[in-house]
């Protein structure tokens, strides 16, 4: 096997997404080939833990200090990280600021990139600011909207903390009705309950992440970052 390739995650090829037939001499697409592709495609996408939540975990603060019932259901998603992304399953956390939205979201897609899923993560400001950049870029929208399609994971953080328009909603329905229908997983942080969120996105729109991520999971109270400071 070359040096140059992964080993194939279900161990029948070398790497290269083909399988070689040596009695016909014919090669044949692997198990393995749709990741390969989704693999490069999602090249040059977001998919960096930032340095704040790179040594996140479970047995750590602050996620010991964080509503157990919620841990408890993050941490069966991550455990079963695989059948979750091959399912299509995601999640969503809504709450107050500073309640551990994201840290618990950054532990999903931590679980994510370890198992070599691909993965996209950005906060909702920043994914609007990449897709107005993509209109004047060599790739355009539609192909940057493609490579957010095919990741196995997509992380959104902030949802709903967007400047409403028309375009920006159209985007965001996009995104979330492509993954929908190929049933490709979704995690969003939001600090809207599904009725509030509706007003800032749409009904569709949250319809679709609540059958694609079930009953968001609540995280209320104080701001703990404050209290860093205080």
């Amino acid at each position: 096997m070359s040096g140059d390739l992964a080993p194939c995650q279900y161990g029948i090829c070398d790497g290269s997404g083909f399988t070689i037939d040596e009695a016909t001499n014919t090669a044949s697409d692997c198990r393995c080939r749709p990741s390969l592709l989704a693999a490069g495609r999602a090249r040059s996408l977001e998919a960096r833990i930032p340095r704040k939540y790179r040594d996140v975990a479970f047995d750590r603060f602050p996620i010991t200090a964080i509503e157990p019932r919620v841990v408890d259901a993050v941490k069966r998603f991550t455990r079963d990280i695989n059948p979750n992304l091959d399912a299509g399953k995601g999640l969503w956390l809504v709450g107050d600021p500073g309640t551990g939205k994201t840290t618990l979201a950054m532990l999903i897609s931590k679980a994510a990139i370890e198992a070599k899923r691909t993965t996209a993560i950005y906060s909702m400001p920043r994914l609007m600011a990449v897709l107005r950049t993509a209109i004047e870029s060599e790739e355009g929208l539609l192909g940057l909207l493609d490579r957010l399609a095919t990741v196995d994971l997509l992380h959104i953080d902030d949802l709903g903390a967007e400047h409403r328009t028309d375009w920006v909603l159209e985007q965001i329905y996009s995104i979330v009705n492509t993954r929908y229908e190929d049933q490709r997983s979704i995690v969003i942080t939001t600090n809207n309950m599904p009725d509030e969120l509706e007003a800032q996105i749409g009904a569709r729109t949250v319809s679709r992440l609540v059958e694609m991520c079930g009953d968001p999971l609540p995280l209320f109270g104080s701001d703990q970052r404050m209290s860093f400071t205080a």
